[in-house]
């Protein structure tokens, strides 16, 4: 019968670590979205998973948004927007947006769940949420 010695047990537990670490990241697409001309110091991202009723949980964050009023011309809110190749486009909600903490950054951020498998995802200043 042969042993394992604590430096091959080592090299298990490490290949086991980071097969898990890879599981669960694998499952999630992370985009970061393009730069606007309209608002240029926005960065965001948005977060795609399918999960095990075969839906698409959606997350999108943004950092340095300008406030909606602050656009020419002035809007209301943001509105993030959906499209895919099943469903056309859909309004999938208003972003909440804030300010930080500690600082004046303004956040956004808005999460849902949709049984359509997203293809574009884009954000708009409505006058009408």
């Amino acid at each position: 019968m042969k042993y394992i010695n604590s430096a091959n047990k080592k090299l298990i537990f490490l290949l086991v670590i980071v097969f898990a670490l890879f599981s669960i990241t694998g499952c999630a697409k992370k985009i970061q979205f393009q730069r606007s001309a309209v608002v240029p110091a926005a960065d965001g991202k948005v977060k795609v998973k399918k999960d095990g009723n075969n839906n698409y949980s959606v997350g999108v964050s943004v950092e340095h948004l300008a406030p909606a009023k602050n656009l020419s011309p002035a809007k209301d809110t943001y509105i993030v927007w959906m499209e895919s190749d099943d469903h056309g486009t859909q309004n999938i909600g208003q972003l909440k947006s804030s300010t930080g903490f500690l600082s004046s950054t303004f956040k956004g951020s808005i999460s849902t769940v949709t049984p359509y498998k997203p293809k574009r995802i884009y954000i708009t200043g409505e006058n009408d949420p």
